[in-house]
């Protein structure tokens, strides 16, 4: 059996990103996807992600500017508006404003702090509590439409992509791998890139990985994450994404666009739904009880919208203790996991760092290193 040179493992964002990457760089690249790219059991499907600027230190805003540049190469490639511009407003006494508009000043992005009467005045749709940032360069991503254009990228380049192709163990070392299906197939690569989002946990046990690198994984928390559509009270105003973070809540929302028929803001509890042990065991059900928390809220915090969901939804969320992403390397295996609710921005910049490393090409930031100590994201 002839052995690929790179077999990337999940075609959701980061994994799509990483394959376009190799195969650009001329590497001979297999892209293998347990159903089909960006279906709605994994992490990276629909239309509605936040892309933003605003983090509470240097180190993430520094590489949305660089993730940036990658998805206007994207966007010019394939000719499709994958980000569409809104702006964002972040507010709460825990989400500090101030504190991201000096990150934000570091990096010279533009933005502006209002005080609550001066928010309200210009979003009379939301109900501000604190003082609030604004950055006009945040949006939202088509996360659908963006893996689907890393896909034909990666194709165009010579990538194949294997779709229905769940894989259950990766066993060997380094230029020998053989990878096997749940249903019995098996592929041989001289590297594996594994970017199986929610799976990852049920996949490492089964990974041809040194103990020690193993046991330098931080424990790994995968959750149903819920979220629901509410219709624009209003369809005149515009509406920007939202962090709404205070002590004990944390609140996000951003325009639904096709996932919610352009009618409507998509608005969750972060980190609301219930724990898995893995992907697998998610049941796409909605917690009535999440359902009222969210309700209540919109009635208290978006006099804009019709308290009451027209459309609901899950979603997978795999969270590091620390918020921060993982990307590391052993021997032939590299392992990604962009995640904790915050990657999706970052796909671009997560395959030319994947791509980087798998290759020995580059280096990553020591952040996402097993070895490096936590820092924590949001």
């Amino acid at each position: 059996m002839e052995s690929i040179e790179y077999v990337v493992v999940g075609a959701g964002l980061s994994g799509a990103a990483t394959a376009w990457q190799l195969a650009a760089r001329g590497h001979d690249v297999a892209l293998l996807e347990r159903s089909t790219p960006a279906n709605d059991s994994g992490s990276s499907h629909g239309s509605a992600r936040i892309f933003r600027y605003a983090y509470p230190g240097d180190f993430y805003t520094g590489l949305v500017k660089e993730a940036k540049a990658g998805w206007d190469e994207l966007a010019r490639l394939s000719g499709k508006q994958l980000i569409t511009p809104t702006g964002a407003v972040d507010y709460g006494t825990v989400r500090q404003p101030e504190r991201l508009a000096a990150a934000l000043s570091a990096h010279g992005i533009d933005h502006e702090l209002l005080s609550p009467d001066e928010a309200q005045a210009r979003w009379p749709q939301i109900a501000f509590d604190t003082q609030v940032l604004w950055h006009p360069g945040a949006g939202v991503i088509d996360a659908h439409e963006s893996v689907a254009a890393m896909v034909d990228q990666a194709v165009a380049h010579g990538a194949a992509l294997h779709t229905n192709w769940a894989v259950a163990s990766i066993k060997g070392s380094a230029g020998h791998y053989t990878l096997t299906s749940e249903d019995g197939r098996s592929m041989m690569a001289a590297n594996v890139i594994v970017a199986a989002g929610g799976w990852l946990p049920q996949l490492l046990g089964s990974l041809s990985l040194p103990s020690s690198f193993l046991e330098s994984i931080p424990a790994l928390e995968v959750r149903q994450e819920l979220a629901y559509h509410f219709p624009y009270a209003d369809s005149s105003s515009p509406w920007p994404t939202f962090i709404h973070k205070r002590e004990g809540w944390q609140a996000y929302g951003l325009p639904g666009g096709r996932d919610a028929g352009f009618r409507g803001q998509k608005v969750a509890e972060y980190n609301g739904g219930k724990v898995l042990p893995s992907a697998a065991e998610q049941d796409g059900q909605i917690d009535p009880a999440n359902r009222r928390r969210v309700i209540d809220y919109v009635e208290k915090y978006l006099p804009g919208l019709v308290p009451e969901p027209y459309a609901e939804t899950t979603c997978l969320f795999t969270n590091t203790p620390s918020e921060d992403f993982i990307l590391d390397r052993a021997e032939g295996i590299t392992l990604l996991s962009p995640c904790s609710g915050h990657g999706a921005k970052f796909a671009p910049l997560i395959g030319q760092l994947a791509a980087d490393l798998a290759t020995g090409a580059g280096a990553v930031p020591e952040q996402f290193r097993l070895a490096a100590a936590p820092a924590g994201a949001h």
